[in-house]
């Protein structure tokens, strides 16, 4: 899951991100409106967590241009200015949520998986998909009701097919999703490649229905086809 912090604070920008990470987040950050926007723009992402009061702009004119560019990503607005207008009018531009600051990391991390749940995975707890199950909140994964044993980044390309399932996915925007936005400095993805074809050597062995094909050229697709 890929997370983009809008926040000024380069203090509460580090504890915060930091604090993420630890929870297996990939965190980009951008410190000022105009870094948002260019980021927003170029990538994709799983949340964005919006402070109001940025040194360049507004947030609130961020969260306009987001809706014109009708991207769908999740938002949750944090910010110091906790007034009902502020509230309303960011709710009514598309915010999925609204957390005044100051506020708890713990209370901050369980917004994130909230939202995402609610807009992902249709407010279940778990991904199904075929004979997977997938458990979010414990990184675990069983199929046919036995664990399967992935490392992280086998699991994170696993949830990100898992959310999408019969979508063709293109290997940029996925590979950017599990590795981060600087993940197109590379040269090449061989090490991408290897990780998609451990986790389909797994599901396999594993008797998984579901099965991650390669569409030449394009991309990927999870499908039980």
């Amino acid at each position: 899951m890929k997370i983009l912090l809008v926040e000024d604070d380069v203090n509460l920008r580090e504890v915060v991100q930091r604090s993420l990470e630890k929870e297996r987040y990939i965190v980009e950050v951008a410190p000022d409106f105009r870094t948002g926007i260019q980021k927003i723009e170029d990538y994709t992402y799983d949340c964005i967590l919006l402070d109001i009061m940025l040194p360049d702009g507004n947030g609130l004119e961020l969260l306009e241009q987001l809706k014109e560019m009708r991207k769908r990503e999740n938002v949750i607005i944090i910010s110091a200015k906790d007034s009902l207008e502020d509230k309303v009018l960011g709710l009514e531009l598309g915010a999925d949520d609204y957390l005044p600051k100051p506020f708890h990391l713990a209370e901050l991390n369980a917004r994130i998986k909230s939202v995402i749940r609610r807009n992902q995975q249709n407010g279940e707890i778990t991904i199904k998909y075929g004979n997977i199950e997938v458990f979010p909140d414990k990184y675990r994964v069983q199929v046919d009701g036995k664990e399967l044993d992935l490392n992280r980044k086998e699991y994170d390309i696993l949830v990100y097919f898992m959310n999408r399932p019969g979508r063709l996915v293109n290997k940029n925007t996925m590979a950017e999703s599990v590795w981060g936005d600087h993940i197109d400095q590379v040269d090449n993805f061989d090490f991408i490649y290897a990780q998609i074809k451990n986790l389909r050597k797994h599901l396999k062995e594993a008797g998984a229905t579901p099965e991650v094909k390669a569409v030449y050229g394009l991309g990927y697709k999870m499908t039980m086809d």
